[in-house]
């Protein structure tokens, strides 16, 4: 079975609520028929029912029936909800008032419903921005213990089938953090391993990207790669971790074993962890473009429960693994 076969089977042995916001987004709506279709979650839709009924019945959506609707302007747990964010930023100034009219946001109601025990889990990100998706879940669902910094990594399936687990790679921070700090660097670094091994079942060898391997140049970025490969070390132990390695030398084994004899990861890394945003997010655009590599993602990691992000260009098929990869977050 492929590593998507694999979350989906995961999924539906484990089915999870999985809460859309975008609930009349007529992509989001054919996803979630998809899912329902093949009882590979359980959907929650966020939006006014006759709207979601009408658009479902036009399209001839017949699962659509099988999904919880949630009406922000009926529902009768609203309360329940607009006390729970009232008492979750009191501290920040906000009123009862103020609370009561943001709890009706779908993006905040999706994220109140996960910390109520509600929901397993979020997608949104068709119509708005990923700072949109994120902010409700920094103030509602902050971050896992432990962790200060949200990161975005994406599953990268590539025909090099040489590379990584059989062309399958995990890339980070490819959506989120412009610098991080090597402390930042290092969180990130045991994020994108959790990531692998929880949603793609893989066991982690992370290479700690940079233009230096081993000292072969000198420079203050090189330092910070170093800094948070030993700082990562600190924090996980048992993680197969190394750096500072350039590209060829994590990715390439006669390269890993002449620029960094020994290592249990060059060569053979499949999570690459990448210096900065920008390297990042040119990084696997690259890789997207020239080798036609499937890029599922951006994954958001390090939020105490799952909530991602989607691209506003994306396609019905782009939701629908998302919503898998949510459900394989939200079971561990």
């Amino acid at each position: 079975m492929s590593i998507i076969d694999n979350m989906l089977a995961k999924a539906k042995a484990h089915p999870q609520r999985i809460v859309l916001p975008e609930g009349d987004e007529p992509r989001t709506l054919e996803a979630a028929n998809i899912i329902l279709k093949d009882k590979a979650a359980d959907i929650i839709l966020i939006g006014d029912e006759k709207v979601i009924n009408r658009m479902a019945a036009e399209k001839g959506y017949e699962y659509i029936s099988h999904a919880r609707i949630v009406n922000p302007q009926t529902d009768a747990k609203m309360p329940d909800y607009a006390h729970l964010l009232y008492e979750l930023r009191k501290a920040k100034g906000m009123t009862e008032e103020e609370a009561a009219k943001k709890a009706q946001d779908p993006l905040y109601l999706g994220c109140l419903m996960i910390k109520a025990g509600d929901a397993d889990g979020e997608i949104a990100g068709a119509r708005g921005t990923t700072a949109d998706t994120i902010r409700p879940a920094f103030q509602i669902l902050k971050t896992k213990p432990g962790v200060s910094i949200v990161s975005g990594a994406f599953l990268m399936f590539t025909p090099a089938t040489q590379l990584g687990e059989n062309g399958f790679l995990v890339f980070a921070d490819c959506a989120v953090n412009p610098c991080p700090s090597a402390e930042e660097l290092a969180q990130i670094a045991i994020s994108t391993a959790d990531t692998a091994r929880t949603i793609a079942g893989i066991e982690p060898r992370v290479a700690m990207l940079s233009f230096s391997t081993k000292g072969s140049a000198k420079h203050e970025l090189i330092d910070k790669v170093t800094a948070a490969t030993a700082r990562a070390k600190e924090l996980a132990p048992d993680l197969q971790i190394d750096g500072e390695l350039q590209a060829d030398a994590a990715l390439i084994e006669k390269v890993g074993a002449l620029k960094a004899p020994g290592s249990t990861v060059a060569g053979k890394a499949n999570v690459l962890v990448f210096p900065d945003l920008q390297a990042g997010n040119i990084g696997y655009k690259l890789v997207e473009r020239f080798s036609g590599a499937n890029a599922i993602g951006p994954i958001l990691q390090g939020i105490a429960a799952p909530v991602n992000d989607l691209s506003r260009g994306c396609k019905v098929e782009d939701i629908v693994q998302m919503i898998i990869i949510t459900a394989n977050q939200a079971i561990g």
